[in-house]
């Protein structure tokens, strides 16, 4: 079974997650893609979606799917039934990175809106200990060199991602280097960090459920 094929197999096993008249957060990424290209044959059924970036926005409308932004959203509901997205790396403690698309602020903010979190990966993201994928921190612009001498003298080596602006207007470093052995206390340390918007590591919105990919079959965690 291919990479392709696994990512479409464990993006249909979520849709058991969708529940009828209820409003949908959804991620962003190559398989959070083949989820929304899933969802769109029980478009019908839930009261609408709510987009984690504008990519995401334009696929889900593209199927016909309504997307709501999530202050209308929260109006409509008290929460989102479920937030359906991928990883670029998970733990055994379902402590994640994401943001390599470069939309982990509104990822986070979509996830801690959700009921539960659904997290759809190939065998491939699991790791013993967060860190082989560089780690994603949103930084305003003019806090850039602050922050990267600030990461500096966590031991990790920043790099700022070349030519990318996120859908809030503002700018990545990537850290290379770290073998991240308590994701909770480093992801509220960098969020200290004045600037700092919001970094990939997502303890406090870990996964509630991994669904992982695997030859065999879809496991779930």
């Amino acid at each position: 079974m291919t990479q392709d094929e696994m990512k479409q197999k464990v993006a249909e096993a979520a849709l058991e997650y969708v529940r009828a008249g209820t409003i949908v957060g959804v991620g962003t990424g190559s398989t959070a893609n083949m989820f929304i290209d899933a969802l769109a044959g029980m478009k019908d059924e839930i009261l609408g979606t709510v987009a984690s970036s504008e990519a995401t926005a334009t696929r889900l409308a593209g199927h016909g799917i309504p997307v709501l932004g999530l202050n209308e959203a929260l109006q409509q509901v008290d929460s989102l039934s479920v937030y359906v997205d991928g990883a670029d790396e998970f733990d055994a403690e379902r402590n994640l990175t994401k943001g390599g698309g470069g939309a982990l602020t509104r990822e986070k903010i979509v996830a801690a809106a959700a009921v539960q979190f659904v997290c759809i990966v190939d065998q491939t993201k699991q790791v013993e200990y967060l860190g082989d994928f560089p780690l994603p921190i949103e930084v305003i612009p003019m806090a850039r060199e602050l922050i990267m001498a600030e990461v500096v003298k966590l031991g990790g080596r920043p790099v700022l991602r070349d030519g990318f602006i996120t859908d809030n207007g503002n700018i990545i470093v990537d850290v290379h280097g770290m073998k991240i052995k308590d994701p909770l206390g480093l992801e509220d340390h960098l969020n200290s960090i004045p600037g700092v918007v919001t970094n990939g590591i997502f303890s406090h919105q870990g996964a509630d459920i991994v669904l992982m990919a695997t030859p065999d079959g879809v496991e779930k965690i």
